[in-house]
């Protein structure tokens, strides 16, 4: 599967440009023209890269980042900036941004760039599956030779039906080398079910677990609906596994990893 990147820029010649530039590559690309619509499309689903606009009119390239890494951590981030604001691009940079480039851009720096940050981001998912698989290894030693070290804090590794690894700390669901990542909120309603598995929860009850904060019986299924919808969409990632939240008509959802 091509690598997904959102061009976000208000200038229509810049985001046809870059698309046409970027699927002649291969990669999928979509396209905003406003920091508000960028928001809209990043909690619908997750990209790889975004290519950012920083000066843009109402939610503005730096507040879209923001938002971006709260909501996914591994995605990169390339600010796109005209001389006038390369301060704030810098400042971007040196809160989260991978790169900056000058309007008006050379393809070749643009195409440079999103390799440059591919490269390293593979590199890094290359070394976290690594040290997982050195850190299995040793365990299996450990019980082999009847080894015990204590548990360290803070981790929060779940094993699941079908070989199924969760680890809410990190928001992330793993089964061998697929991997899925989960923003807070979805890692937190998962969370929520995981501690309730099999047993059937009111609307309320789950908005409140997850989002903090009581709602009326009319209220509460339109709040959980998109959250559920998006979780149930990185679930599907194995095959199988979306099937696992099951809605239960006028009262909730329950959560059985044991379905068959």
């Amino acid at each position: 599967m091509s690598a997904e990147i959102l061009i976000v820029d208000d200038e229509k010649a810049v985001r046809e440009s870059l698309q046409d530039i970027l699927e002649l590559e291969g990669y999928t690309v979509e396209a905003a023209g406003s920091g508000e619509t960028a928001l809209e499309m990043l909690n619908e689903g997750e990209f790889d890269l975004i290519l950012l606009d920083l000066k843009m009119p109402g939610i503005d390239g730096v507040e879209v980042m923001h938002q971006a890494n709260l909501l996914y951590a591994s995605t990169k981030i390339i600010i796109l900036t005209g001389h006038g604001s390369l301060e704030s691009a810098i400042a971007a940079v040196k809160i989260g941004a991978h790169d900056y480039i000058l309007k008006p851009f050379e393809t070749e720096d643009i195409l440079t760039s999103i390799e440059h940050s591919f490269t390293e981001k593979t590199e890094r998912q290359r070394k976290e599956l690594l040290i997982e698989q050195l850190e299995s290894s040793l365990n299996q030693l450990k019980d082999v030779e009847g080894i015990t070290t204590p548990e360290l804090p803070g981790r929060r590794i779940i094993s699941l039906p079908q070989g199924i690894m969760v680890d809410l700390e990190r928001r992330e669901i793993w089964r061998g080398s697929t991997r899925s990542h989960l923003t807070p909120t979805e890692s937190k309603l998962l969370g929520a079910f995981l501690e309730n598995r099999a047993r059937v929860m009111t609307h309320e009850e789950i908005v409140f677990l997850v989002q903090g904060y009581e709602t009326s019986e009319w209220e509460a299924p339109e709040v959980l609906r998109p959250m559920i919808s998006r979780l149930r969409k990185k679930l599907a990632v194995f095959p199988g596994m979306e099937e696992w939240v099951s809605n239960v008509r006028g009262t909730g959802y329950v959560f059985d990893p044991n379905v068959e």
